[in-house]
């Protein structure tokens, strides 16, 4: 096996927990009652890829959903009901990753978006004081930032070119099998962490 010189980690579900049932009963209860159809850990339909590719603006988003459901609805609500996928970090896998930045060169790699982003960044100043997520990596990619997202091999590339790392020296952990199965065929190093794992239980990353 190659030598692993860098680490590319995703984020919901591997360093902060989500919840899809949540977000799920959450727009049903705005009215929103096939929200499932639309966007879970497998799937995203055109609208919420656009959101999370940076197509379409966060007051598009809002417009879109409220276009969706009869009910009139205020962009607060909606910006409530879509938070609600995003729990609280684990703080042992930040406190691994800071332990590991004297070993590997580490990135994130994560399908987001600005309205996700910003609280994300606020429940991590919550729990850390730490403002920015940004500041655990050598270099955080976005997928509404950098205008793709996984599974495709584009955006892949795009944080091997723009890291100048190699696939066969970089481990990818993630907890979306299509997201593991396109960087196994790049010849990344994978691990798919499972829902009752985290990452400070990876025999590799024990330190």
């Amino acid at each position: 096996m190659d030598r692993i010189k860098n680490i590319v980690f995703d984020l919901g579900a591997v360093l902060i927990d989500i919840d899809f049932n949540k977000v799920a009963y959450s727009f049903k209860q705005l009215g929103f009652s096939n929200f499932e159809q639309h966007y879970s850990q497998l799937q995203a339909n055109e609208l919420f890829q656009q959101l999370e590719k940076g197509v379409i603006s966060d007051i598009e988003f809002y417009t879109a959903i409220q276009q969706q459901i009869d009910i009139p609805l205020s962009h607060a609500q909606i910006q409530s009901a879509w938070n609600s996928i995003l729990l609280k970090f684990r703080l042992e896998s930040m406190q691994l990753l800071t332990s590991l930045k004297n070993k590997y060169r580490l990135f994130l790699l994560s399908n987001t978006n600005a309205i996700h982003l910003e609280e994300i960044n606020a429940i991590l100043f919550q729990q850390t004081n730490n403002s920015s997520l940004d500041s655990y990596f050598e270099k955080a990619y976005y997928s509404h930032i950098v205008g793709m997202r996984k599974p495709s091999q584009e955006i892949f590339s795009h944080v091997l070119e723009d890291a100048k790392i190699l696939a066969n020296e970089t481990l990818f952990i993630d907890d979306s099998f299509p997201n593991i199965n396109t960087a196994n065929q790049m010849d990344f190093h994978t691990h798919l962490l499972l829902p009752e794992e985290k990452i400070e239980h990876i025999e590799f990353l024990k330190v």
